[in-house]
Parts: structure tokens; C-alpha cells; sequence
């Protein structure tokens, strides 16, 4: 997720680590704030402006941005403490672009979804739905496990892992059994180990959300649902 500034050039100037200008910033906006399009504002905490954040935090934004399109809210809200957004996403890259082991990126979409329902989420729950259905191809099962994970259209090995994802949520004391029940669908000590960080971690930011009252982009409730749109043909 990060790259090295040695590649960038950088606009403006940057001055002790942050953001110089008399300006305009990135195309002609000064950049983050509290205010949203919708009826409520992002955060209860106030959203820096990018012109007095860390330049190595604009930059991760900004790359964000050109992949996807658009912010998620969650990057504002952080930047209200650069050094704690810093251990936050630096802890998420590592939990979730982990390649070896059986839990996939779907996976770990599935286990945040059904972990921050439990937690009553809204961000999470909007944010990573939208996620696992661009990661699964599956448009519905999502909605499932929010609404009622047990009548859920899960296959055996996925029941087992959100069984065992909501045992470390709610929390429950975790037994051997709980182990087996996973060495039974094919997943081993170190799956059992992701399972259980990305469930914790994802547990730490429901309350971080609920403690901010995070507001979801607008743009996550589409993503996934609705085919992209083809960019028109130039005569």
C-alpha cells in the first residue's frame, strides 16, 4: 500500500514533514474535512485539511484515491492522529495482504463482515460487504451473514470459520475444540491465528468507528452490486 517518495515528485513544497501552500492542493481542492454530503458529517472529530498532514500520509491518501476512486472515510478520520494512522494501517496491510495460509481476501471480507455485525458497525459493515463482494463475485451472501449468520447460505468450511471468528469476538473462552472444529474444514494452527488478529483487529476499529461515529462513503453501497461502467468509445 505504501510507496517510497524517492519515486514521487513532489508539488509544493514540504516543510518538517508537512504540507506547504499558499494554494490550492490536488487538483484544485485544499482536500479532507469534517463535512459530508449526507445528513450527518463523517466524524464527530474534527478532518485535517491535506495542507497540515504529514506529507507521507497525503500520499497514501491520494494513492487511495486514484485506485479506487474515491476516499474511504476511515483515512480522514485517522489522519486526526497521524501517528496512530500510521500503526493503524501499517497493522491492516499486514493482516490482510498475508498471502501463504488457507484464508483468502474473501475470507477475511467475510470475517469483518460478520464480526463488525456482531460489534453493530455501520462503516465496517458497509465498508467490507462491499469488499467481499468484489473479491467473492457473490452479490447476496454478505447481506446474509449481517442479517443472521446461522441461516446464512454459507458452505460447511465458511460456517466453521465465522463460528470461530465470532467465538474471539463476542468474546468466548477458546478451547481445543474450537481448533478441531477448524482442522476439520482444512484449516490449520497459523489459519487459526488469522482468523483470530483480523477478527481483534477489526474488533478495536468497530469501536473506533462507534467512538468517532464513522460515516460510510456513499460509494460503498454500489460497489459490487452494480456492473462498472464501460467509458465511452471516442469516434
Amino acid at each position: 500500500m505504501y510507496v517510497t517518495w524517492s519515486s514521487q515528485k513532489l508539488s509544493g513544497i514540504v516543510s518538517n514533514g508537512i504540507w506547504r501552500s499558499s494554494g490550492v492542493i490536488s487538483g484544485g481542492r485544499y482536500g479532507y474535512a469534517t463535512h459530508s454530503e449526507g445528513p450527518r458529517p463523517i466524524s464527530r472529530y474534527p478532518v485535517p485539511y491535506k495542507k497540515d498532514l504529514p506529507y507521507d500520509i497525503v500520499e497514501l491518501m491520494e494513492e487511495m484515491e486514484r485506485k479506487g476512486g474515491f476516499l474511504p472515510n476511515v483515512f480522514k478520520v485517522m489522519a486526526h492522529r497521524p501517528n496512530e494512522f500510521r500503526a493503524f494501517f501499517a497493522y491492516y496491510d499486514i493482516l490482510m495482504n498475508r498471502e501463504n495460509g488457507n484464508v483468502s481476501k474473501a475470507d477475511k471480507e467475510l470475517i469483518i463482515v460478520a464480526t463488525s455485525a456482531n460489534n453493530k458497525c455501520p462503516y465496517c459493515v458497509t465498508a467490507h460487504s462491499a469488499l467481499h463482494r468484489i473479491y467473492s463475485k457473490n452479490k447476496t451472501l454478505a447481506d446474509q451473514v449481517i442479517v443472521n449468520p446461522e441461516l446464512a447460505d454459507l458452505r460447511p468450511r465458511d460456517r466453521a470459520m465465522l463460528e470461530f471468528a465470532l467465538a474471539v469476538a463476542k468474546p468466548e473462552n477458546i478451547t481445543e475444540e474450537h481448533f478441531s472444529s477448524l482442522e476439520k474444514h482444512g484449516f490449520d494452527r497459523e489459519d487459526a491465528w488469522d482468523i483470530a488478529m483480523v477478527t481483534a483487529f477489526f474488533a478495536m476499529a468497530n469501536r473506533i468507528a462507534h467512538l468517532t461515529d464513522m460515516r460510510p462513503n456513499e460509494e460503498f453501497y454500489t460497489l459490487g452490486r452494480l456492473p462498472k461502467e464501460k467509458p465511452e468509445e471516442s469516434e
